[in-house]
């Protein structure tokens, strides 16, 4: 497997735990974050990136991450509107070909699709996690 250049902005659950999985298996991983305490997520024997202390939606901060050399960029904040920029910028401003973004209101995923975003929408895939259980509980997959 190449081993992938990876920005990642955003260090909360999924942020880190993305981080320390890509880490593990041997790419070079920068993450972004605002809150240096976010940092502690990452675990001491499996990440060997870079840390960066900062606002993702400042070009600078992006700069400093080289997000142009990225092969890929994943907008994982807790906040739709800060991903879809960040990513936005992304890929239109550093020329990311792989830009991928967590959108947590179904309703915007078009949005980030028209711009070439990939997205992971967790409440579209809980409510189809949760729709699945409903099924087995009722016995007959959700048929009358």
């Amino acid at each position: 497997m190449k081993s992938l250049y990876l920005v990642i902005v955003g260090c909360g659950r999924l942020g880190s735990h993305l981080a320390n999985l890509l880490s593990r298996i041997g790419h070079r991983v920068v993450v972004i974050d605002k809150n240096p305490d976010s940092f502690h997520k990452l675990a001491a024997e499996s990440f060997s990136g870079t840390r960066i202390e900062g606002d993702a939606s400042e070009a600078a901060v992006l700069r400093q991450a080289r997000v142009d050399l990225a092969d890929l960029v994943i907008a994982a904040t807790q906040a739709d509107n800060v991903n879809l920029m960040v990513a936005s910028v992304a890929r239109r401003v550093f020329r990311v070909e792989h830009v991928m973004a967590r959108v947590y209101d179904p309703a915007r995923e078009s949005m980030y699709h028209e711009l070439g975003l990939e997205t992971v929408c967790p409440t579209l895939i809980a409510g189809e996690a949760f729709l699945d259980l409903v099924r087995r509980a009722s016995g007959n997959g959700g048929g009358r």
